[in-house]
């Protein structure tokens, strides 16, 4: 299926199970919202909430992607060529075999990955000579991973967050998501493979403690 002229229209994709739906123009909020399979793409930008609780299937953004993108998603993949908004990958959480990941080519905003569960985001900063993302990065993270491309030192992280470089292991976890990137919008992925990332975790030894009533 292919929506032509697109200006805002909201909901595409809703709970798709199968399929195609290729949209060219700009989409509105919540496309492929509790997407369960198919693929979404987008020759244009995407507004806010797209892939909202997602669970399966694959939104692919020729352009850029505006706030909450990925918003308590919780199965398949989202990638997009340019940048995104605030509160990327927000509340996603993993289960079982379903490990959500979101793959971003430019920048994001501030309180990346916040409340994070499980999962993958990566976010490259192609074309930016500055660190890629906002402040507050994985506030509230307490599982999963964020990858972070950059030479630049990470500043504004929370406490709980752990910022280490990545190591063989880490590479190889990441390595299919820079292919398929690669795959779609161009760029060289064993050069991407070459570059420097951090990788962000949960700090297990500074938990949120505070944030409990003891027993």
């Amino acid at each position: 299926m292919t929506i032509n002229n697109c200006f805002g229209k909201r909901y595409i994709g809703c709970a798709m199970k199968d399929g195609t739906v290729t949209v060219n123009g700009t989409p509105g909020n919540a496309l492929g919202a509790y997407l369960d399979g198919g693929t979404i793409v987008v020759n244009g930008n995407a507004q806010d909430a797209a892939g909202d609780t997602m669970n399966d299937g694959k939104i692919i953004v020729y352009g850029s992607a505006g706030d909450a993108l990925g918003y308590a998603m919780r199965g398949g993949s989202i990638f997009v060529r340019g940048n995104a908004g605030y509160r990327t990958g927000i509340h996603m959480k993993e289960y079982k075999d379903k490990k959500p990941a979101i793959i971003i080519g430019g920048s994001v905003g501030s309180f990346l990955g916040e409340y994070l569960a499980g999962g993958l985001i990566v976010v490259l900063g192609l074309g930016s000579d500055d660190i890629p993302v906002g402040n507050f990065a994985g506030t509230g993270m307490h599982g999963g991973k964020i990858f972070i491309r950059t030479e630049k030192e990470l500043t504004s992280l929370p406490a709980q967050v752990t910022a280490e470089l990545a190591g063989a292991e880490d590479m190889e976890e990441l390595a299919p998501y820079l292919s398929e990137f690669a795959g779609y919008f161009g760029p060289d992925a064993n050069t991407l493979m070459r570059d420097r990332y951090y990788v962000l975790k949960p700090n297990a030894k500074n938990p949120y403690t505070q944030l409990y009533t003891p027993n």
